[in-house]
């Protein structure tokens, strides 16, 4: 997989998932991918940024994970960073949302645009359980083998990483919290930020303030979660 599309996949990384990249499964995914591409399909985000997550937060820095399901499959707005939208790109409903909340819970304005790297950066693994998706097809390569791969991801970070806070915003985040070690780490779960369910518990559920309290007193840095003016 990182050799057919010529990523460079993050050390650690690439150590702890070392046995996936040689599963039947990872093999039978990179050959659909160039199967989509040599049909004339456009697939995103682009190919060096799939793993974008992955290279932005290194396993020895996760702080906090947010699950997403798939990347925007709209042109120019996927990254590698759930939720998050390239620079220049008007923020989508769903972040819209997500700032909403911020602001409720932490007073943080939000500042007309939607790049979350910041985030990542800092410690906030920021991971689509589909890292990849065709162009106006949402859910088009869920059944691919992402789920799988993005499975053992969350497991490893539960097995190898302490004090952890998962946010799990709706049901198929939600269905993940079985891969989680609860008595290590935090979970948190809500209604999804989507203009449809956002109303229902996202809207109110202090997820930000709660993270912050949760690493404060477990002796880690609190993720800033103001975005800087420039990107």
């Amino acid at each position: 997989m990182t050799q057919d599309d010529r990523i460079k996949l993050e050390p650690s990384w690439r150590d702890a998932l070392r046995e996936e990249f040689d599963q039947p499964y990872m093999h039978e995914l990179s050959a659909f991918l160039r199967r989509e591409k040599a049909a004339g399909k456009v697939i995103y985000p682009p190919g060096p940024l799939i793993f974008n997550a992955l290279n932005s937060t290194p396993l020895e820095r996760v702080e906090v994970v947010i699950l997403g399901q798939d990347p925007y499959h709209g042109p120019g707005q996927a990254h590698g960073l759930c939720f998050s939208v390239q620079p220049g790109v008007a923020p989508p409903p769903s972040l819209q949302n997500i700032f909403k909340e911020l602001k409720r819970d932490l007073n943080i304005d939000p500042l007309g645009h939607g790049y979350l790297q910041h985030w990542a950066d800092q410690g906030v693994l920021m991971l689509n359980t589909s890292l990849t998706v065709e162009q106006g097809n949402a859910g088009s390569h869920a059944g691919a083998g992402w789920q799988r791969f993005t499975d053992r991801i969350i497991e490893v970070v539960s097995e190898r990483r302490p004090h952890l806070v998962f946010l799990l915003w709706g049901a198929h985040a939600q269905s993940k919290a079985r891969l989680i070690d609860p008595t290590r780490h935090l979970i948190l779960k809500s209604a999804h930020p989507s203009p449809l369910s956002a109303h229902r518990g996202f809207l109110g559920n202090g997820h930000f303030s709660r993270t912050n309290q949760f690493l404060r007193q477990h002796g880690m840095q609190p993720i800033d979660w103001q975005l800087p003016a420039q990107v």
